[in-house]
This record gives C-alpha cells, structure tokens and sequence, in this order.
C-alpha cells in the first residue's frame, strides 16, 4: 500500500507539469478541443488526465471536493502526498472531483459579483469524450464546436450565470476538455 501511495506522481516534474498547464489552459481557452496529458499514474478510479491535472493544479491552497465515486482512501492518500491539497466540503471547495451524478452541482460555490473567480472547478470523469453530441459556441469558438456532454440544461442554465458560474474540465483516460462559464451549450 505504502508504495502504491508514493508511486504515480510526474516522472519529470517540471515538463509533465508545463504540458498539462498548457493543454488545460488551450482546452479553456477553445471549448470543445479534446488535448491529451500524459504522465501521471493516479489510483483508480482517477483517469491518467484527471491525475495529471491535480498535479498540475492543485497545492496546499486548493481544497478539494471528491464526489462518492472519488472518495477512496487509495485516492485520499494519493492526492495528498502528491500535492498536499487539503479535502473540503462541497460549499468550500476549488475543485471538485467525481463523476457527472457524483457531484453536487447546486451547492457549488459560483463566485460572487465581486470576485466571480471565487466559483469551483469541477473536474468531471467521463467514459468517453468525443467532438459530438451538443453544440458549443461563444468566446474561443470560431463557428460552434461540438463535445459529448452529460446533459445539456445544466450547462445552460450555468452560463445563464455569467459572470458567475462553474467551469468545468472533462476527463476520460488520458484526455481532456473544458467547458467554461462563457461557452453557451444547444
């Protein structure tokens, strides 16, 4: 068990880590792009891309939500030793992480007028992650882009929000996308 726990983490901290960063950042920035991310080797039922991002993003100053799907303590652990984030509840977390209906949406912190950037980023586990199914336009989008979502009326009534809101990141082995508050969904 000790050495699953020490095990998984970026083989080259610094290149692992800029890559995610920049595949993170690209897929915020051009909603419905599917990146790849290699590098980490999280527990299940962590993704390779859902271990890279925590590697890459969270530290001690990022709490963290884990939905009943996460909330192992293979997962604990790892997540520990690796960034030292600390586990919050729902209403206190940056990031949360699980499955689609796993996770909360409701009680999600959606920023205030004031600092809109105090919301949660939920980090959500998909089987699959494709450039089909619901239609995507807004900032970063030239025309409209497509991404296989797990509904389509939460994503609208969230970007209903904005300025406030959530921003959410899609992973599924070792991909990713994003879908954040300014992208509206149909």
């Amino acid at each position: 068990m000790q050495a699953q726990l020490l095990e998984g983490g970026f083989a080259d901290l610094p290149v692992d880590a800029s890559h995610t960063f920049r595949a993170v950042m690209t897929a915020m920035a051009r909603p419905g792009d599917i990146m790849d991310v290699a590098g980490a080797k999280p527990p299940s039922p962590l993704s390779t891309a859902c271990g890279a991002v925590l590697l890459t993003l969270c530290d001690p100053d990022t709490p963290i939500y884990l939905g009943t799907s996460h909330n192992t303590p293979e997962v604990r652990d790892w997540i520990t030793f690796h960034t030292g984030a600390p586990f919050s509840d729902v209403e206190n977390a940056t990031f949360a992480i699980g499955t689609w209906q796993a996770l909360p949406l409701s009680e999600f912190a959606i920023g205030t007028p004031e600092y809109p950037d105090r919301s949660a980023t939920l980090i959500v586990e998909t089987a699959d992650l494709s450039n089909a199914g619901t239609t995507l336009k807004g900032p970063g989008i030239k025309d409209q882009a497509q991404l296989s979502l797990p509904e389509q009326q939460a994503f609208q009534a969230n970007a209903a929000l904005f300025p406030l809101g959530l921003d959410f990141i899609f992973t599924s082995g070792n991909r990713l996308a994003a879908l954040p508050r300014t992208t509206k969904v149909s």
